[in-house]
């Protein structure tokens, strides 16, 4: 078997880049910002895509491998459904006024940012101390 180094650390990199996304969502949905339809459906994509693979790949190998972290993984499928419900209120970013965009985007922020803080404090370990079984099971889809 071969260890995965860096799992946890792709997690914490990914997490980066979407926190970066959002930075430049906010951007465009202020007066005069750039293109505000295209940026929110890049960014609600790639966080729908990556809490959806933690959900169907990462999560059930974690829980397989680290029984004790089924409380925290649940925890954290829970917050993709309230995450997913503030998506589709993004997605309608084009059609409401300045004031509200920067309500719904500073919700969305605040569940991102609590979500993947903890995420990462209680996952991060785990996952970069995963081994490889030869079996492709561990192919998470972090990106």
């Amino acid at each position: 078997m071969s260890r995965l180094l860096g799992f946890g650390s792709q997690l914490v990199e990914f997490h980066e880049r979407l926190r970066e996304q959002l930075d430049v969502l906010r951007d465009a949905a202020e007066p005069g910002g750039r293109d505000l339809v295209a940026h929110c459906l890049s960014f609600c994509g790639a966080l729908t895509r990556h809490h959806t693979g933690e959900d169907t790949g990462a999560f059930p190998v974690l829980a397989a491998e680290y029984p004790e972290l089924r409380p925290v993984l649940d925890e954290l499928a829970r917050d993709h459904v309230l995450i997913a419900d503030a998506l589709r209120r993004l997605e309608k970013l084009d059609e409401l006024e300045s004031g509200q965009r920067a309500l719904e985007l500073d919700t969305v922020a605040a569940l991102i940012e609590t979500h993947f803080t903890y995420e990462e404090r209680k996952l991060t370990a785990a996952l970069n101390a995963l081994e490889d079984d030869g079996s492709g099971r561990l192919a998470l889809p972090f990106r």
